[in-house]
């Protein structure tokens, strides 16, 4: 079996879809990898992957540049001829899903990890590409040996109310999974400060406002609490973070802000809790490996951020876009540190039960199989 994996960025092949594509290798699978060109291009050919670099700008709504975007897709599909495509993200799987239509591919993985800004954002220029998305996802997703992979009820609910596919053609895999042993607890840290921690990349839609707002709140009532911010804001993306914000948050001491970090788990060992007040989620990688290394979180009561946080159980949920709320469970955990402990462990406990990566393996070999890929 030969198989394209196609993203919009190599970072998220490289950090999310590595272990996956090593699983199916040790099954004797090729798998060539295909993105718009960046640094990680560089890392997933030195773990023995070959990679494809397009032309493709994530902003562009230049109708002529992304008909040539699509020839070129087409045009690599045809000449690698692979037995499927395995698309990630919304972008990559219209595109992919119209490509391997026109040059006769029948089988197409599609996985939505999330449903992106256009479904997200309640700006003019989401609610005018909303219908078109749709129309295009509708047309990608057809065909008998097409699937489409979800993380939450919610996405899976959402393609089947607007009829954009067999509802018998959807699976539904909570997150890419996470090495349970490579993320493990670690002896409490005993810090001077109750270290916060939200690593994710800085949209807006990830909730950064409202955790500036509760850094806020919380640095009036006490001393014993920092706030680190751990991510690279997204040119590509119309909700990135504003630079001159992160420039003041870090000039007035509201939040410690780290940037892009590379061993997000190390730097996890130094915190006491993570937190992601995000407004919607597929399943959102960093909780997970936050609750296997059994640490507690505080998330929004969101689709696929609540696929991880069992409230009161293992953290604390939140109504989305309440940043008193927000401040309110952080406060609690700095005043319960059993609570912390007590939450850690049943996190650690839930992801070994549900999020372990070997877990997804063996759900996306069972798409495979359905689809002839795999014996």
């Amino acid at each position: 079996m030969k198989v394209i994996f196609f993203a919009n960025t190599d970072w998220y092949l490289y950090n999310f879809r590595l272990d996956l594509a090593r699983h199916l290798v040790a099954q004797g699978a090729e798998v060539v990898m295909m993105s718009p060109p960046g640094e990680y291009g560089e890392r997933l050919e030195k773990e023995g992957f070959r990679w494809i670099a397009l032309p493709m700008e994530r902003r562009s709504l230049n109708p002529f540049k992304e008909l040539r975007l699509l020839r070129v897709i087409r045009d690599v599909f045809r000449r690698e001829q692979p037995d499927a495509v395995h698309s990630f993200t919304i972008k990559s799987v219209v595109y992919g899903g119209l490509a391997a239509r026109a040059v006769g591919i029948r089988c197409r993985i599609h996985a939505v990890t999330g449903l992106g800004h256009v479904f997200v954002s309640k700006t003019p220029r989401a609610r005018l590409l909303k219908p078109l998305v749709r129309w295009l996802l509708r047309i990608a997703l057809r065909g008998s040996h097409s699937r489409l992979i979800v993380q939450n009820p919610d996405d899976r609910q959402l393609f089947v109310n607007l009829k954009l596919i067999d509802p018998n053609h959807i699976h539904l895999i909570k997150s890419s999974g996470v090495d349970t042993e490579v993320f493990v607890p670690t002896r409490h840290r005993r810090g001077t400060r109750f270290r916060v921690l939200l690593a994710a990349r800085l949209l807006w839609e990830k909730g950064i406002r409202e955790y500036a707002h509760a850094a806020e709140k919380l640095a009036v009532r006490t001393e014993r609490i920092e706030f680190l911010l751990a991510g690279a804001t997204d040119p590509g993306n119309p909700a990135s973070v504003d630079e001159d914000d992160i420039r003041v948050w870090q000039l007035t001491g509201v939040l410690t802000v780290l940037g892009h970090v590379d061993d997000v788990q190390y730097l996890m060992r130094e915190v006491d809790l993570v937190v992601l007040p995000s407004y919607r989620e597929g399943v959102p990688r960093g909780l997970i490996e936050a609750a296997a290394m059994a640490l507690p979180i505080v998330t929004t009561d969101a689709p696929g951020c609540r696929e991880v946080v069992d409230d009161g159980v293992n953290g604390l949920l939140v109504p989305v876009g309440d940043a008193d709320a927000l401040a309110r469970a952080i406060e609690y955990l700095l005043d319960h540190p059993d609570k912390c402990r007590e939450f850690g462990r049943a996190g650690r406990e839930k992801v070994l039960r549900e999020f372990d990566q070997k877990i997804v393996f063996a759900l996306t070999d069972q798409v495979y199989r359905e689809l002839g890929l795999l014996p």
